[in-house]
């Protein structure tokens, strides 16, 4: 069991992937336990203390902040997990078989409240939550569909999360507390200096899945299958 964000992150580069938010869904998880189990354990690691060495939960933001092999998002079930550069394209080339965010819109594979979205997060790059809210036009009446078109688009592998970022007044000076960041999947890693190297799609599905197994060998067929295709 990891005791710092030094370990959890060398944890994430060795095993290639890992579930947030502390539960392993079944497939696999570096920090298995949530914020209620922690107490019936004996570990320094405890979520929500505002400790950035300790905390779990400053780890997401840490590792996009500080690391240039380490992405984190909502990429498995619709809810956070980790992925290293090395893995990273396998699972995009099972996502997206080689397809754009045009070609996949144009098939229909993806809503339309997505490619708002999406097409306010490519022109600008990085954009926080409200700013992509704002310039996208979103009214309150949308604001739930908005959220899960944002979960859509980092399920299929589209955006990311690059980070946190204040509203700014009109000083200049930032206020409030800090939303999530996005930007295009290619952007993100360009960033970071990482190719985006083109893999097989059917390859890399059981790359991956014999991956988990090695990982959480009594994962279930069925959840493997949900966990790598998203």
């Amino acid at each position: 069991m990891v005791s710092n964000f030094s370990e959890f992150c060398g944890e994430v580069v060795r095993c290639g992937f890992s579930m947030g938010g502390g539960s392993a869904k079944g497939i696999y998880s570096i920090v298995p336990y949530t914020w209620e189990q922690q107490d019936l354990l004996d570990t320094p690691v405890k979520w929500h203390t505002g400790d950035p060495e300790t905390d779990p939960w400053e780890w997401r933001m840490r590792v996009l902040e500080e690391r240039r092999d380490i992405a984190y998002s909502k990429v498995f079930f619709n809810v956070s997990g980790f992925i290293s550069a090395e893995w990273y394209p396998r699972f995009l080339a099972v996502r997206r078989r080689g397809e754009t965010f045009d070609e996949a819109f144009g098939r229909g594979a993806v809503s339309r409240m997505a490619k708002r979205a999406y097409d306010v997060i490519r022109e600008i790059d990085s954009l926080a939550f409200h700013e992509i809210k704002s310039l996208a036009f979103i009214i309150r009446e949308e604001n739930s569909q908005f959220e899960q078109a944002l979960t859509e688009l980092q399920m299929k592998m589209f955006i990311t999360i690059d980070g946190r970022a204040q509203k700014v007044n009109k000083y200049g000076i930032p206020y409030g507390w800090s939303s999530t960041s996005f930007s295009t999947v290619e952007s993100f890693w360009d960033r970071r200096g990482v190719p985006l190297e083109e893999m097989d799609p059917e390859k890399s599905y059981e790359l991956i899945y014999r991956r988990v197994l090695e990982l959480n060998p009594e994962a279930e067929k069925s959840r493997i299958e949900r966990f790598i295709r998203g």
